[in-house]
């Protein structure tokens, strides 16, 4: 039965569904007709929204014990971890969550970019993604700072200073952010603040995100469109569903491992030391996810042509459906489109060590190297590629490639009963 045939049997979901259409909506949702060639690249999406309810649910619970004030801010984060009931758990949980968070959404944007899924008729479902990609940065910044560690304190202090290189308002937007003259308990609410609601955002932008994705449905790794219903798609319940939950599972194997084994190694000594305004750490660097972007702003030698560079690193992303001139999605399809594709995954690797790396000698010459690289890509490259490249023939459907180039199941066993005869003569 189809979504729009779909009526409650009870009287009460009759009455309910009239006048809220949850049930309509949860049968559209398990009837709703998905890519049967979907790989298990595509449960990313399905665990990405398991990270962002966890951290939603861990974030909460730790607020109620967090304390947003300079003095007392490192103190309550131990106070979180020696004293409150299973309070260390749920502080490893949502730290490491974030990480975790940042590794699904990485697979999932080069996912889309090595078969295509930005492309028409989805550049909407993309903007959107990638607006949820920059929220999570921003939270993610705005929470590094509040442990209140040295790490927290001065990268709250160099990031936010970046602002002041901005003509005219800089200076006013770097005072505000501080609260004052200088980063202190002012900057410090400020930022839980800000780093409490945006979640909520980001909940409402995947919510969007989805609905967005459900008009004109999944790309596959074909990338090819499909007309629904047909032999191409099968029902979201319980085929993808199971793909998905198993995914999910080997997911938190790994997640649980970081968890209850290594749950500091994702993040810098130095910010198990309290905040010293007095005292500089030797390198100052962000989280691991935020280095191929902490690379390119810090190989431009201008402070404003490095902020630039930076948000235009991201920019270009947005807009990469216009970029990308090919009419064919899947690089399966495009063999030398392949190759820059894994260049750019290099590209981005290399970018993340520099950023890592002082910003000196030979690891500023390479971060360099790697950022012309990575705008020459998008806005050189791609272009060019779309228009020059000779592509692969693309199959009619996805059953196609699978049946020998029949798209009818029942032409295809008789071409192979007929072969079989034919061998047997």
């Amino acid at each position: 039965m189809s979504s729009h045939e779909y009526t409650p049997s009870s009287k009460f979901g009759k009455w309910f569904n009239d006048r809220l259409p949850l049930l309509t909506l949860a049968n559209h949702l398990t009837d709703y007709p998905t890519p049967k060639n979907l790989n298990y690249w595509w449960t990313f999406g399905g665990i990405l929204t398991f990270c962002l309810i966890t951290q939603i649910i861990t974030g909460l619970v730790l607020a109620m014990h967090y304390i947003a004030h300079a003095d007392l801010a490192f103190g309550s984060v131990e106070h979180i971890m020696r004293d409150v009931n299973y309070g260390w758990l749920i502080r490893y949980v949502h730290a490491n969550g974030a990480s975790m968070f940042f590794l699904a959404v990485y697979i999932h944007i080069f996912r889309a970019l090595y078969y295509g899924s930005y492309k028409s008729p989805r550049e909407i479902i993309w903007i959107i993604g990638m607006l949820i990609y920059f929220l999570m940065m921003a939270t993610a910044f705005l929470g590094y700072v509040l442990p209140w560690g040295q790490m927290s304190f001065w990268g709250a202090t160099v990031i936010t200073n970046l602002f002041s290189a901005i003509p005219l308002v800089g200076e006013s937007i770097t005072h505000w952010l501080w609260g004052g003259y200088s980063v202190d308990n002012p900057t410090l609410t400020r930022f839980f603040s800000l780093h409490y609601l945006f979640p909520f955002l980001i909940l409402g932008l995947v919510i969007l995100h989805i609905w967005a994705l459900h008009v004109p449905g999944n790309n596959n790794p074909i990338g090819i469109d499909i007309k629904k219903p047909s032999n191409d798609t099968v029902p979201f319940h319980p085929y993808i569903v199971i793909k998905d939950i198993f995914a999910l599972l080997i997911f938190l194997i790994i997640f649980a491992f970081f968890v209850f084994f290594s749950p500091n190694i994702l993040g810098h000594s130095d910010n198990y030391i309290e905040a010293n305004p007095l005292v500089t750490p030797a390198h100052i660097v962000p989280e691991w996810y935020l280095l191929p972007f902490y690379a390119i702003l810090r190989s431009i030698p201008d402070k404003l042509l490095g902020v630039i560079a930076m948000f235009a690193a991201i920019f270009v992303l947005v807009i990469l459906p216009w970029l990308d001139t090919s009419k064919v999605r899947s690089a399966l399809f495009r063999p030398i489109y392949k190759q820059f594709y894994w260049f750019l995954v290099a590209d981005v690797l290399i970018l993340g060590y520099m950023g890592a790396m002082p910003a000196e000698g030979i690891y500023l010459l390479i971060a360099r190297v790697a950022t012309a690289y990575y705008f020459i890509h998008f806005l050189i490259i791609l272009p060019i590629l779309g228009r020059k490249e000779r592509t692969l023939n693309v199959p009619l459907s996805i059953t196609e490639p699978v049946l020998g180039g029949m798209p009818n199941p029942s032409m295809a066993k008789a071409k192979s009963d007929k072969v079989k005869i034919n061998s047997l003569g």
